[in-house]
Parts: C-alpha cells; structure tokens; sequence
C-alpha cells in the first residue's frame, strides 16, 4: 500500500511542470503576438492661453465658452479708440506727402525762370557788344542764369525728398494699423473655446491670457510601452487604438482606429518604459466630439 503510494507522487510531481508549461504557453504566445501600450489617455495636440498683445481695457468679447473659432477670427478686442484716431492721422500727412511728392509746379517754375533768364543773359550780351551796358550788368545777368539753372536742381531734389516722405509716412500708417491690429486678440488656429480668462472691463497687459483655445478635430492618445519591447517598435509602426467612455467594458467606438506611432521617446523613465503617441482623427456625433482629452485608452501594437 505505502509503495503504490509512493508511486502516485511520484508520477503527480513529475506531470506537475508539464502541465504547468502547457497552461502557459498559450499566454506567453499572445504576448508575443502583439504588445500593449499602458497607461494610455486622450490628450490634446494644441492647447494655449489666446493672451493680449496690447495694453488697455478690454472693450469687447465677441465669443463665449463652447464655441467653435476659425483660424483668425476676432475673439476680444482691446479699447482701440486712439488707435483709429491715429490711422485717420497718418492717413491725412499720407496723403499731404503723396501730394507734395506729386506736385510739380516748384519744378515747373524754376524751369520757366531759367529760361527767363538765360535769354535776359543773351539780351545783355547782344547790348554788351553795343556797349549800351557795363560790364557787370552782363555778368550780373549771367550769375542770375547760373542760378536759375541751380533752382531746377533744387526743385527736382526737393521733389525727391518729398517722394521719401509719402514712403515714411505710408510705412507710419502701416505702423498704426498694426496697432489696431494688436488690440484685436485673434485665434491662431481653428480650435474650440474652452474658458474664458478674462472680463469684460478688465485691464489687461501684453501676454495677460484671455481665452483658452483647443484643438478638437485632432487629438493625440498617448501611453507608455516597456523598454525592451520598445527596441522593435519604430516610428510609423501600424496600431490599433481603442477609446473608453467611462471604464474597460464601455468603449466610444466599438471599432478600433487604425493609425500609426508617431512618437517614439528616446528617454526611458524610473519604470523602464518609453513614452508613445498616436494621432487619431476625431469625430462629431450630432454636433459633440465623439472623442474627449482625459478618456482613458488602449494602443495594440501587432
């Protein structure tokens, strides 16, 4: 009886790492068939504080939270009375040095007086000859030719300094709309307003935030992967991404997205993982992102 026991342990230790190896195997081929990225979650590609670029009160804010904005749309502005003042300014001193570089009347008239007196000049030479005149009234007659003649080339560089000015006074105007141009804040992109900063009536200073602008058409899942898995995982590999709503069992789309590794961290962190991202598109379902920042996420790599 003790030796058929004997034997029965015998033959139960022996079968008992066989049947271990054998439950195993079938995990340890499924997690060579594929790796998966934790810690996954839904971020934001682009997100920024919209900020003042002038100072003054804040006059207007012509958009609220929730909003859809288009690539430079007006958000807010900035008093800008004296900065309108200004341009109606710089547009009159314009437009009296487009004119003085226009006229030609100095010219006109200097050249005018110059034959005037080239031909009085002439006159006293012919009367010279007669001598019906002194000597110095010819050459009294001759200087005042010579200066004429000075007077052209004076008109012809007053009319050249003009015609800079009207440039200087141009690029001051161009000055002063671009300071009517600082007092409106501007979305930099087409985005989605997600808070409002500031207040109507606030003073603000250049870089004081007024808005907050995302982007929602993109947006970003990213996660880490250990580091030794890493090693064959590249830039551009395909993926698979899968979006939570609420927790592992619930997901947004019951079809993963296919997409690509667009980011490959060369840094490893204290756990011995590298940091990866997938860009995804997203989607509205009856007018809401079917996709938010913050779900939770899963990254398949085949």
């Amino acid at each position: 009886m003790r030796f058929t026991l004997s034997m029965l342990y015998l033959v139960i230790a022996a079968a008992t790492p066989v049947l271990a190896q054998q439950a195993l195997a079938p995990q340890a081929a499924v997690g060579s068939a594929q790796d998966n990225v934790e810690n996954c979650v839904v971020q934001y590609i682009k997100k920024v504080e919209v900020p003042a670029r002038a100072e003054g009160t804040l006059t207007d804010l012509k958009v609220e939270e929730g909003v859809t904005v288009s690539q430079g749309q007006v958000l807010a502005v900035i008093d800008d009375t004296v900065a309108k003042i200004n341009i109606e300014l710089k547009k009159a001193e314009e437009k009296e040095a487009l004119l003085n570089a226009t006229n030609e009347v100095n010219l006109n008239d200097a050249k005018n007086s110059e034959e005037l007196a080239r031909a009085e000049a002439e006159a006293y030479e012919e009367l010279r000859r007669e001598r019906a005149i002194p000597y110095w009234e010819l050459e009294k007659k001759k200087l005042e030719a010579v200066r004429a003649l000075l007077r052209i080339d004076l008109a012809e560089m007053q009319k050249k300094i003009a015609m800079v000015q009207a440039i200087a006074k141009g690029n001051e105007l161009d000055l002063a709309n671009y300071e009517l141009d600082r007092r409106q804040v501007k979305a930099p992109w087409d985005g989605f307003i997600e808070a409002r900063r500031a207040q109507l009536g606030e003073w603000v200073q250049p870089g004081t935030p007024i808005l907050t602008l995302i982007q929602m058409d993109k947006l970003r899942v990213e996660g880490d992967i250990d580091a030794l898995a890493s090693r064959k995982i590249v830039h551009g590999a395909k993926v698979e991404v899968t979006i939570y709503d609420k927790d592992s069992n619930a997901t947004s789309d019951s079809k993963p997205i296919e997409g690509t590794l667009g980011y490959v961290s060369m840094e490893i962190d204290l756990n011995n993982r590298h940091r990866v991202w997938v860009e995804i598109e997203n989607v509205k379902d009856d007018g809401v992102w079917r996709y938010k920042p913050g779900m939770k996420a899963k990254i398949l790599i085949p």
